[in-house]
């Protein structure tokens, strides 16, 4: 299982990460984000979208918990922080966003492991504040 670290020195890097990341993504793929709170997960989600050539910007579906756009592929952006339980995301049919014809992007998928395919793609995003980010990217498939 391939694993690549990026240090990002600004949330421009760390978006252009996200992006060469999506444009490498395909039907049905999952991306796991994991990292502290202001890591800069949606900053990464953002530039995935981008290369996955969503038009506009992706904003963080925490009160609603899933943000959809359209790209070259349906983009479904899940976040996990306020869900209660596993049975809360399977009754918004999570399940069925991941095996669907689209991307699903889930920041807080430590919240989520069990649900989680193994083809799953990982990344974790360390660093706080302005410290660089580093970004480790697990990629099983």
């Amino acid at each position: 299982m391939p694993t690549t670290s990026v240090t990002a020195r600004t949330p421009e890097e760390t978006a252009a990460a996200g992006e060469a990341l999506g444009r490498t993504l395909g039907a049905s793929d999952v991306v796991a984000l994991t990292g502290e709170l202001g890591a800069g997960k949606t900053c990464f989600v953002q530039g995935v979208a981008r290369g996955l050539d969503v038009e506009g910007p992706a904003t963080s579906p925490t009160f609603v918990l899933v943000n959809e756009y359209r790209g070259r592929l349906p983009v479904h952006h899940v976040d996990a922080y306020r869900t209660s339980s596993l049975t809360e995301l399977v009754d918004l049919g999570f399940l069925e966003l991941m095996g669907g014809d689209g991307v699903t992007l889930v920041e807080w998928a430590d919240r989520c492991a069990p649900l989680l395919p193994v083809r799953a793609v990982r990344v974790h995003v360390e660093g706080l504040g302005d410290e660089p980010r580093t970004i480790t990217i697990t990629d099983p498939r």
